[in-house]
């Protein structure tokens, strides 16, 4: 089997399952799990700032898992805000990016809420150009694929390459947005304002979409070099099919037969006398 043929399924797979594992992830809310002890905040509730009606209301005391587009409430729900129902009915919140909320007035935010939610926004659109690229490279690779063409194949790999490109800017935003929120921002409702006993008593860890999310961008970049080498081989295969229909296609001239003159101006062959004639010999 050709390696084309190979190299070129082998990096199929890899686009498949890479835009798989990035679509599951950029849709799923569980890049962060927050666990929270209840119990322990509650036992110690009269004894901090946290006042009952907020401890049962709010939802900084209450386990949840955190996407990029929503905050889910696995667990139970808090009384004091406004829920719905997700897809895998869990009750969620969506996280507010100042976009299509005309009611949202980001006038009063510190500097550093601004870059923040800038950052977070940039995060979005990253992702979502590198589906767009993905989206242009299946046509492309279709193409390629049908023609045998070492150049689609290879714009196909440039395509891949900035899918991959992309979706790491957005994995790198999301970890900056995550910085700005923990560690920069000291203003509520940002884990620097929290009650000391609500942070001594919480726990923030990676979930499985962020986990799958690094897993769809690696698979992005190893299908791009797949692809690479797929355009390689097939130049290499069409290069080796032109060199053989050349050597068919070469023209073959008859070549003239030559004959000694012996300093005449006639080919022979000469006799000393002629048979014809009152010359003859006999």
């Amino acid at each position: 089997m050709p390696c084309s043929a190979i190299t070129l399924s082998l990096a199929t797979i890899c686009a498949v399952v890479s835009v798989a594992l990035l679509a599951i992830a950029f849709g799923t809310d569980n890049w962060q799990y927050i666990k929270v002890d209840r119990i322990d905040i509650e036992k110690s509730l009269s004894r901090s700032d946290i006042s009952p009606s907020e401890f049962e209301n709010s939802g900084f005391y209450r386990t949840r898992t955190k996407g990029l587009f929503r905050v889910c409430y696995p667990e139970s729900k808090p009384k004091g805000e406004q829920l719905h129902l997700s897809p895998v009915e869990t009750y969620c919140q969506y996280i507010d990016y100042h976009i299509f909320n005309e009611e949202s007035d980001t006038s009063q935010f510190t500097e550093d809420e601004m870059v923040r939610l800038h950052m977070a926004r940039s995060m979005i659109a990253l992702f979502i150009v590198s589906f767009f690229f993905v989206f242009v490279a299946f046509w492309t690779g279709v193409v390629g694929c049908w023609r045998r063409s070492p150049g689609n194949i290879a714009f196909t790999a440039i395509l891949m390459l900035l899918a991959c490109l992309f979706a790491a800017g957005g994995m790198g935003l999301w970890h900056g947005v995550e910085y700005y929120e923990e560690e920069k921002l000291k203003t509520e409702p940002w884990k620097a304002s929290w009650d000391q006993l609500l942070r001594d008593n919480t726990a923030v860890m990676y979930d499985w979409s962020y986990f799958i999310a690094w897993i769809g961008v690696g698979w992005a970049l190893i299908s791009a070099l797949l692809f690479s080498g797929a355009s390689v081989c097939l130049r290499s295969e069409r290069e080796r099919e032109d060199a053989k229909n050349m050597a068919y296609l070469m023209p073959v001239y008859p070549q003239k037969q030559q004959y000694p003159s012996y300093g005449y101006g006639y080919p022979g062959p000469y006799h000393f006398g002629s048979q014809y004639g009152p010359y003859n010999n006999y």
